[in-house]
């Protein structure tokens, strides 16, 4: 098993790291990442840097059945770049090793240390027979 708290600490290092980037520019190339496992943890960085600086109300990876995997933000409907199937199920491998959810749906606080700040996102995890799709909400 994986140590998640190690897992933690890497998603606020990065964001640390990536706090002065475009995430979404930074987003749109994880696909091309190497290591799938060092790429998600990037990609949860960004994606909560980008909902924090975009005001975002939530941010959704969705992995379809045959493992397509869509990306979208709340605070008006919009397709964020995709991290690519590989990266995308390790996103979610890696949501769920972080949070403890193993189930086909939870939902539970995450704290998250940016900076001199913190902020406590939402994280749901839902699967059905359709796929499984992450949520990070972000507080108002």
């Amino acid at each position: 098993m994986k140590d998640t708290a190690n897992l933690h600490l890497k998603v606020q290092e990065l964001c640390d790291c990536y706090a002065t980037t475009d995430p979404l520019k930074e987003m749109s190339t994880v696909k091309n990442d190497a290591d799938p496992d060092g790429a998600a943890l990037k990609w949860l960085a960004l994606a909560a840097l980008h909902g924090v600086n975009n005001n975002a109300q939530k941010v959704s990876i969705t992995r379809s059945k045959s493992g397509d995997i869509e990306v979208t933000a709340k605070y008006r409907v919009t397709e964020l770049p995709s991290p690519g199937a590989q990266v995308g199920k390790k996103i979610i491998e890696t949501v769920r090793n972080i949070t403890h959810i193993e189930g086909r749906k939870g939902k539970t606080p995450l704290a998250l240390g940016i900076r001199e700040s913190s902020l406590e996102l939402k994280i749901k995890i839902e699967s059905t027979d359709d796929g499984e799709e992450v949520t990070i909400k972000f507080p108002e």
